[in-house]
């Protein structure tokens, strides 16, 4: 399984922004679909996930502000609303098959934002 993000970028506090990933590959309808970010010298922690059946979970700190989607079974995307200086970091897309213990990564993506 590949996963490749896309839509990281510049974003001033309070401004949105929209992360995407397409995952290529054999990729199971009930697979479950998401999101990690990764401050500098901090550890990757969950942000949002979504299972084959449109079940979200998220993370206390993004809930009410992000939205997770997933248009297909092949991709997600992030909907990032009200961003403040502490949701800057390195993104990373992630992808789990409905049974077994592997997960698939995406490359990261930088998202910045400015006060």
């Amino acid at each position: 399984v590949l996963l490749v993000e896309s839509g990281g970028g510049l974003v001033q506090a309070g401004g949105s922004l929209r992360l995407s990933c397409a995952a290529s590959g054999i990729i199971g309808s009930a697979s479950t679909m998401g999101w990690y970010r990764q401050a500098p010298g901090k550890q990757r922690d969950l942000v949002a996930l979504i299972d084959g059946n449109g079940r979200t979970t998220y993370a206390d700190y993004v809930e009410g502000r992000f939205i997770i989607s997933r248009p297909n079974t092949a991709a997600t995307h992030l909907q990032m609303d009200s961003s403040t200086t502490e949701d800057t970091a390195v993104y990373f897309c992630l992808y789990r098959p409905s049974s077994g213990n592997s997960v698939y990564w995406g490359q990261g993506t930088q998202v910045t934002v400015s006060s």
